[in-house]
């Protein structure tokens, strides 16, 4: 279940980050009241903590990943 979560939070980031990319449009700060906002700062907080923990995806044995 935490990867699944990790992964819908990376999925929101990285949308973020694509519409800051094209259209330098920042979803997160939009949304929360600019990106100094608490609020704003948290949500970027957890994209970044569940990249941390997508990163032991790689290091995870396949039949365990799998089986989930």
């Amino acid at each position: 279940m935490l990867d699944r979560i990790a992964l819908i939070l990376l999925i929101i980031g990285g949308i973020n980050w694509g519409l800051i990319g094209i259209f330098q449009f920042d979803l997160v700060a939009w949304a929360f009241g600019g990106s100094a906002a608490i609020i704003s700062r948290i949500v970027y907080t957890l994209v970044a903590l569940s990249a941390v923990w997508c990163v032991s995806l790689f290091f995870r044995d396949n039949s365990l990943v799998e089986a989930d």
